[in-house]
Protein backbone atom coordinates (compact mmCIF):
# COMPACT_ATOMS: atom_id res chain seq x y z
CA UNK A 1 0.00 0.00 0.00
CA UNK A 2 1.17 3.59 -0.73
CA UNK A 3 0.72 7.52 0.45
CA UNK A 4 -0.18 9.62 -1.76
CA UNK A 5 1.65 12.98 -1.66
CA UNK A 6 0.03 16.00 -3.49
CA UNK A 7 2.50 18.69 -3.97
CA UNK A 8 4.97 16.46 -3.52
CA UNK A 9 7.63 18.37 -5.62
CA UNK A 10 6.96 21.52 -3.26
CA UNK A 11 9.76 22.50 -0.74
CA UNK A 12 8.23 20.65 2.18
CA UNK A 13 6.23 18.42 -0.02
CA UNK A 14 9.90 17.09 -1.00
CA UNK A 15 11.04 16.81 2.40
CA UNK A 16 8.58 14.96 3.50
CA UNK A 17 8.35 12.61 0.55
CA UNK A 18 12.37 11.88 1.14
CA UNK A 19 11.19 11.20 5.06
CA UNK A 20 8.73 9.00 3.81
CA UNK A 21 10.67 7.09 1.54
CA UNK A 22 14.03 6.21 4.35
CA UNK A 23 11.41 4.96 6.44
CA UNK A 24 10.00 2.38 4.01
CA UNK A 25 7.27 3.78 2.86
CA UNK A 26 5.89 3.68 -0.86
CA UNK A 27 5.22 7.27 -1.82
CA UNK A 28 2.48 8.46 -5.03
CA UNK A 29 3.24 12.38 -6.02
CA UNK A 30 1.02 14.51 -7.98
CA UNK A 31 2.10 18.01 -8.50
CA UNK A 32 1.20 20.62 -11.38
CA UNK A 33 5.25 21.92 -10.93
CA UNK A 34 3.70 25.59 -11.16
CA UNK A 35 6.02 26.52 -8.23
CA UNK A 36 7.94 23.22 -8.05
CA UNK A 37 10.85 20.97 -9.72
CA UNK A 38 10.48 17.75 -11.12
CA UNK A 39 14.25 18.01 -10.09
CA UNK A 40 13.38 18.15 -6.47
CA UNK A 41 12.00 14.55 -6.56
CA UNK A 42 15.13 13.19 -8.93
CA UNK A 43 17.77 14.44 -5.88
CA UNK A 44 15.28 12.62 -3.43
CA UNK A 45 15.24 8.93 -5.25
CA UNK A 46 19.32 9.57 -5.46
CA UNK A 47 19.14 10.12 -2.05
CA UNK A 48 17.35 7.51 -0.85
CA UNK A 49 17.92 5.21 -3.52
CA UNK A 50 13.98 4.89 -3.99
CA UNK A 51 11.99 5.18 -6.93
CA UNK A 52 8.52 7.23 -6.84
CA UNK A 53 5.80 7.59 -8.84
CA UNK A 54 4.95 10.66 -10.33
CA UNK A 55 1.78 12.40 -11.80
CA UNK A 56 2.09 15.51 -13.03
CA UNK A 57 -1.25 17.44 -13.22
CA UNK A 58 -4.15 19.20 -10.68
CA UNK A 59 -5.56 18.00 -7.99
CA UNK A 60 -8.78 18.84 -9.28
CA UNK A 61 -8.11 17.04 -12.00
CA UNK A 62 -10.62 14.60 -11.90
CA UNK A 63 -9.83 11.94 -14.61
CA UNK A 64 -6.23 12.12 -13.12
CA UNK A 65 -7.54 11.86 -9.81
CA UNK A 66 -8.92 8.20 -10.72
CA UNK A 67 -6.24 7.06 -12.74
CA UNK A 68 -4.37 7.57 -10.00
CA UNK A 69 -6.37 5.81 -7.43
CA UNK A 70 -7.27 2.79 -10.56
CA UNK A 71 -4.01 1.98 -10.50
CA UNK A 72 -2.63 2.33 -7.20
CA UNK A 73 -3.53 0.78 -3.63
CA UNK A 74 -3.54 4.18 -1.50
CA UNK A 75 -4.06 4.08 2.35
CA UNK A 76 -3.62 7.79 3.41
CA UNK A 77 -3.16 11.12 1.47
CA UNK A 78 -1.14 13.90 2.82
CA UNK A 79 -2.09 17.23 1.13
CA UNK A 80 0.34 19.62 0.52
CA UNK A 81 -0.68 21.41 -2.65
CA UNK A 82 -2.03 24.67 -2.86
CA UNK A 83 -0.79 28.09 -3.30
CA UNK A 84 1.29 29.55 -0.08
CA UNK A 85 1.75 33.32 -0.54
CA UNK A 86 0.21 36.14 1.77
CA UNK A 87 1.11 38.76 -0.13
CA UNK A 88 0.04 37.16 -3.14
CA UNK A 89 -3.63 36.07 -1.82
CA UNK A 90 -4.18 39.60 -0.79
CA UNK A 91 -4.11 40.57 -4.60
CA UNK A 92 -5.57 36.87 -6.20
CA UNK A 93 -7.63 35.91 -3.49
CA UNK A 94 -10.08 34.23 -6.08
CA UNK A 95 -7.14 32.32 -7.07
CA UNK A 96 -6.88 30.52 -3.91
CA UNK A 97 -9.84 29.94 -3.09
CA UNK A 98 -10.10 27.56 -6.38
CA UNK A 99 -6.62 26.26 -5.91
CA UNK A 100 -6.89 25.97 -2.23
CA UNK A 101 -10.48 25.45 -1.35
CA UNK A 102 -12.09 24.09 -4.01
CA UNK A 103 -9.37 22.00 -5.43
CA UNK A 104 -9.09 20.38 -1.69
CA UNK A 105 -13.02 19.81 -2.33
CA UNK A 106 -12.66 17.71 -5.39
CA UNK A 107 -10.03 15.32 -3.27
CA UNK A 108 -12.02 15.11 -0.46
CA UNK A 109 -14.78 13.92 -2.58
CA UNK A 110 -12.82 11.22 -4.73
CA UNK A 111 -11.42 9.88 -1.47
CA UNK A 112 -14.55 9.11 0.08
CA UNK A 113 -15.70 7.30 -3.29
CA UNK A 114 -12.63 5.35 -3.23
CA UNK A 115 -12.92 4.08 0.51
CA UNK A 116 -9.58 6.13 1.02
CA UNK A 117 -10.10 7.54 4.85
CA UNK A 118 -6.95 8.49 5.78
CA UNK A 119 -5.84 12.36 5.05
CA UNK A 120 -3.58 14.44 6.53
CA UNK A 121 -3.65 18.34 6.32
CA UNK A 122 -1.22 20.94 5.28
CA UNK A 123 -2.83 23.67 7.47
CA UNK A 124 -0.99 26.96 8.51
CA UNK A 125 -0.72 29.15 11.81
CA UNK A 126 -2.23 31.58 9.83
CA UNK A 127 -5.75 30.40 11.07
CA UNK A 128 -5.04 31.83 14.50
CA UNK A 129 -4.95 35.16 13.03
CA UNK A 130 -4.24 37.98 15.25
CA UNK A 131 -3.97 35.15 18.45
CA UNK A 132 -4.40 37.47 21.79
CA UNK A 133 -2.33 35.16 23.83
CA UNK A 134 1.27 33.61 23.20
CA UNK A 135 2.32 30.56 22.63
CA UNK A 136 -0.68 29.55 20.69
CA UNK A 137 -2.34 26.39 21.58
CA UNK A 138 -4.52 24.22 19.44
CA UNK A 139 -7.55 25.46 21.48
CA UNK A 140 -6.58 29.19 20.91
CA UNK A 141 -9.84 30.83 18.65
CA UNK A 142 -9.32 30.31 14.69
CA UNK A 143 -11.30 32.49 12.56
CA UNK A 144 -9.54 35.36 12.89
CA UNK A 145 -7.53 35.29 9.66
CA UNK A 146 -6.11 38.66 8.11
CA UNK A 147 -5.49 37.38 4.27
CA UNK A 148 -7.03 35.15 1.71
CA UNK A 149 -3.90 32.57 2.10
CA UNK A 150 -5.08 32.04 5.99
CA UNK A 151 -9.05 31.96 4.88
CA UNK A 152 -8.43 29.54 2.65
CA UNK A 153 -6.86 26.84 4.95
CA UNK A 154 -9.29 27.78 7.76
CA UNK A 155 -12.21 27.26 4.86
CA UNK A 156 -10.07 23.58 4.65
CA UNK A 157 -10.26 22.85 8.04
CA UNK A 158 -13.84 23.44 8.78
CA UNK A 159 -14.69 21.38 5.55
CA UNK A 160 -12.58 18.94 6.90
CA UNK A 161 -14.20 19.23 10.51
CA UNK A 162 -17.71 18.60 9.13
CA UNK A 163 -16.98 15.61 6.88
CA UNK A 164 -15.78 13.95 10.10
CA UNK A 165 -18.19 14.67 12.01
CA UNK A 166 -20.27 13.03 9.46
CA UNK A 167 -18.43 10.23 8.44
CA UNK A 168 -16.49 8.63 11.90
CA UNK A 169 -14.92 6.09 9.28
CA UNK A 170 -13.37 9.60 7.69
CA UNK A 171 -9.77 10.55 9.80
CA UNK A 172 -8.21 13.59 9.79
CA UNK A 173 -4.71 14.95 10.77
CA UNK A 174 -4.55 18.59 10.51
CA UNK A 175 -1.00 19.86 10.91
CA UNK A 176 -0.76 23.64 11.40
CA UNK A 177 2.63 24.66 10.77
CA UNK A 178 4.60 27.78 12.20
CA UNK A 179 7.20 29.22 9.78
CA UNK A 180 9.49 26.46 7.29
CA UNK A 181 12.79 27.53 7.13
CA UNK A 182 16.26 25.49 6.53
CA UNK A 183 16.47 22.54 3.72
CA UNK A 184 17.89 18.92 3.99
CA UNK A 185 21.63 18.70 5.04
CA UNK A 186 23.07 17.45 2.05
CA UNK A 187 21.83 21.12 0.00
CA UNK A 188 20.80 18.68 -2.27
CA UNK A 189 16.94 19.71 -1.82
CA UNK A 190 15.64 23.00 -0.64
CA UNK A 191 13.35 26.11 -1.19
CA UNK A 192 13.53 27.33 -4.26
CA UNK A 193 10.70 29.97 -4.71
CA UNK A 194 9.48 31.11 -8.57
CA UNK A 195 10.94 34.77 -8.93
CA UNK A 196 11.32 37.05 -5.99
CA UNK A 197 11.13 34.95 -2.71
CA UNK A 198 7.73 35.61 -0.68
CA UNK A 199 9.58 34.08 2.66
CA UNK A 200 12.52 35.47 4.64
CA UNK A 201 14.98 32.87 4.69
CA UNK A 202 15.12 32.11 0.86
CA UNK A 203 15.22 36.16 -0.03
CA UNK A 204 18.07 36.62 3.10
CA UNK A 205 19.93 33.72 1.55
CA UNK A 206 19.79 35.61 -2.13
CA UNK A 207 20.97 39.00 -0.83
CA UNK A 208 24.00 36.91 0.84
CA UNK A 209 24.82 35.68 -2.55
CA UNK A 210 24.27 39.20 -3.95
CA UNK A 211 21.15 38.41 -6.04
CA UNK A 212 19.47 41.59 -4.62
CA UNK A 213 20.61 44.71 -2.43
CA UNK A 214 18.92 44.18 0.67
CA UNK A 215 16.28 42.79 2.99
CA UNK A 216 13.26 44.63 3.47
CA UNK A 217 12.38 44.37 7.01
CA UNK A 218 8.34 44.72 6.60
CA UNK A 219 7.13 46.35 10.35
CA UNK A 220 9.44 48.41 12.57
CA UNK A 221 7.06 49.58 15.24
CA UNK A 222 5.25 46.20 16.18
CA UNK A 223 4.82 46.02 20.16
CA UNK A 224 7.83 43.51 20.23
CA UNK A 225 11.19 43.28 22.01
CA UNK A 226 12.71 45.05 18.54
CA UNK A 227 9.99 46.57 16.81
CA UNK A 228 10.01 43.76 14.23
CA UNK A 229 7.62 41.01 13.82
CA UNK A 230 7.76 37.87 15.58
CA UNK A 231 7.87 34.09 14.43
CA UNK A 232 8.05 30.37 15.37
CA UNK A 233 10.80 29.55 12.83
CA UNK A 234 10.99 25.47 12.26
CA UNK A 235 13.61 23.55 10.30
CA UNK A 236 11.29 22.22 7.69
CA UNK A 237 13.17 18.46 8.38
CA UNK A 238 11.30 18.01 11.86
CA UNK A 239 8.14 19.00 9.94
CA UNK A 240 8.71 16.19 7.55
CA UNK A 241 9.26 14.50 10.50
CA UNK A 242 6.30 15.39 12.04
CA UNK A 243 4.56 13.73 9.16
CA UNK A 244 5.32 11.13 9.20
CA UNK A 245 4.79 10.69 13.35
CA UNK A 246 0.87 12.00 12.39
CA UNK A 247 1.25 9.23 9.52
CA UNK A 248 2.52 6.30 12.30
CA UNK A 249 -0.51 7.57 14.79
CA UNK A 250 -3.66 8.12 11.94
CA UNK A 251 -5.36 5.48 13.40
CA UNK A 252 -5.13 6.13 17.47
CA UNK A 253 -7.28 8.70 18.83
CA UNK A 254 -10.70 10.34 17.85
CA UNK A 255 -11.36 10.88 14.14
CA UNK A 256 -10.40 14.57 13.31
CA UNK A 257 -7.17 15.60 15.10
CA UNK A 258 -5.04 18.97 15.34
CA UNK A 259 -1.50 19.41 16.22
CA UNK A 260 0.91 22.68 15.78
CA UNK A 261 4.25 21.96 14.49
CA UNK A 262 6.61 24.73 15.61
CA UNK A 263 9.52 24.61 17.97
CA UNK A 264 7.68 26.81 20.76
CA UNK A 265 10.29 29.91 20.55
CA UNK A 266 9.50 33.28 18.92
CA UNK A 267 12.33 34.69 16.93
CA UNK A 268 12.19 38.59 15.28
CA UNK A 269 13.18 39.25 11.86
CA UNK A 270 16.64 41.13 13.47
CA UNK A 271 17.34 37.70 15.35
CA UNK A 272 17.00 35.78 12.77
CA UNK A 273 19.00 38.21 10.45
CA UNK A 274 21.97 38.40 13.03
CA UNK A 275 21.88 34.52 13.44
CA UNK A 276 22.34 34.40 9.77
CA UNK A 277 25.65 37.31 9.88
CA UNK A 278 26.98 34.78 13.00
CA UNK A 279 26.69 31.71 11.39
CA UNK A 280 27.25 32.21 7.62
CA UNK A 281 30.10 34.63 8.31
CA UNK A 282 28.08 36.83 6.03
CA UNK A 283 26.69 40.57 5.96
CA UNK A 284 23.28 41.07 5.39
CA UNK A 285 22.00 44.85 4.85
CA UNK A 286 18.59 45.57 6.08
CA UNK A 287 16.43 48.36 5.53
CA UNK A 288 13.43 48.72 7.62
CA UNK A 289 10.08 49.29 5.61
CA UNK A 290 6.29 50.09 6.61
CA UNK A 291 3.78 47.23 7.81
CA UNK A 292 2.44 45.02 5.00
CA UNK A 293 -1.42 44.58 4.81
CA UNK A 294 -2.28 41.29 6.32
CA UNK A 295 0.58 40.84 8.89
CA UNK A 296 0.24 40.09 12.23
CA UNK A 297 3.02 41.47 15.07
CA UNK A 298 3.68 37.86 16.50
CA UNK A 299 2.75 34.18 16.18
CA UNK A 300 4.49 31.17 18.21
CA UNK A 301 3.06 27.99 18.87
CA UNK A 302 3.04 25.67 22.16
CA UNK A 303 3.58 22.27 20.54
CA UNK A 304 3.48 20.21 23.25
CA UNK A 305 0.03 18.60 22.61
CA UNK A 306 2.15 16.69 19.51
CA UNK A 307 4.88 15.58 21.97
CA UNK A 308 2.25 13.97 24.06
CA UNK A 309 0.20 12.48 21.29
CA UNK A 310 2.45 11.90 18.40
CA UNK A 311 5.81 11.60 20.48
CA UNK A 312 7.81 14.40 17.81
CA UNK A 313 9.08 17.56 18.98
CA UNK A 314 11.61 19.92 16.87
CA UNK A 315 15.02 18.96 17.42
CA UNK A 316 16.90 21.71 15.09
CA UNK A 317 17.60 25.01 16.21
CA UNK A 318 17.74 28.29 14.25
CA UNK A 319 21.45 28.21 13.64
CA UNK A 320 20.77 24.34 11.94
CA UNK A 321 17.72 26.20 10.15
CA UNK A 322 20.56 28.92 8.92
CA UNK A 323 23.09 26.58 8.66
CA UNK A 324 21.40 24.15 6.17
CA UNK A 325 19.47 27.47 4.58
CA UNK A 326 22.85 28.72 3.36
CA UNK A 327 24.35 25.15 2.23
CA UNK A 328 21.57 24.48 -0.16
CA UNK A 329 21.88 27.93 -1.67
CA UNK A 330 25.70 27.74 -1.87
CA UNK A 331 25.47 25.04 -3.35
CA UNK A 332 22.16 25.70 -6.07
CA UNK A 333 22.42 29.21 -6.64
CA UNK A 334 20.08 29.18 -9.69
CA UNK A 335 17.69 26.68 -7.31
CA UNK A 336 17.35 23.79 -9.59
CA UNK A 337 18.13 24.99 -12.73
CA UNK A 338 21.05 22.99 -13.55
CA UNK A 339 24.30 24.95 -15.00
Amino acid sequence: MSVLVTGGAGYIGSHAVLTLLQKGIDVIVIDDFSNSSLESLERVKKITNRDIKVYKGDVADLRLLNLIFSNHDIHTVIHFAGSKSVGESISKPIHYYNNNVVASLVLINEMMKRGIYNLIFSSSATVYGNSNTMPVTENAPIGMTTNPYGTSKLMIEKILDDVTRANSSFRVTVLRYFNPVGAHFSGEIGEDPNGIPNNLMPYVCQVAIGKYKQVSVYGRDYPTKDGTGVRDYIHVMDLAEGHVAALEHRNEGPNHKVYNLGTGKGYSVLDLLTTFERVTFRSVPYVLSERRPGDIAECWSDPSKAYRELGWKAKRGLEEMVRDAWNWQQKNPNGYIKA
